[in-house]
């Protein structure tokens, strides 16, 4: 019985340190992302782009201009957000922030279909928005919590 009460509990630390470990890990991630200048993420992205849809040079020069200047304004919000107070945000702000990256993520995805064939532009589609709802899930787990 001595036995089984000891295994459990090695088991449940042991699980407590792993989940521990893989927070860790997407913090230190993310704080290699951020520390990227704007031209070097885009760079990134768009490579990983070409690898997934198969671009050509041409497309691979506009879509890095349009991921630059994404990512460009990306980094301006957060540093402006950074000077701010930790405050929360009233209604109206959280829906004028949800309207502005929604009117952002439309404008953006315009701006990929006219660079990108239609097959492309399908898959590019299909990749959006598995990681939308990948996103989507993670929000939600972290508001239980």
């Amino acid at each position: 019985m001595k036995k089984l009460i000891i295994i459990a509990i090695a088991f449940v630390s042991l699980q407590a340190i792993a989940q521990d470990r893989q927070k860790g890990s997407r913090e230190v991630r993310k704080e290699r992302i951020q520390d990227l200048t704007p031209e070097e993420l885009a760079q990134l992205k768009t490579k990983k782009m070409t690898l997934h849809l198969d671009l050509d040079e041409r497309q691979q020069n506009k879509i890095y201009d349009l991921v630059l200047e994404q990512v460009k304004v990306r980094k301006a919000k957060l540093e402006s957000r950074k000077g701010e107070d930790k405050k929360e945000l009233t209604k109206e702000e959280r829906l004028e922030l949800a309207n502005e990256k929604l009117d952002a993520q439309i404008a953006f995805k315009k701006q990929m279909k006219s660079v990108l064939s239609d097959e492309q532009y399908e898959k590019f589609e299909k990749s959006f928005s598995r990681t939308n709802k990948r996103k989507m899930k993670s929000s939600r787990k972290k508001q239980k919590h």
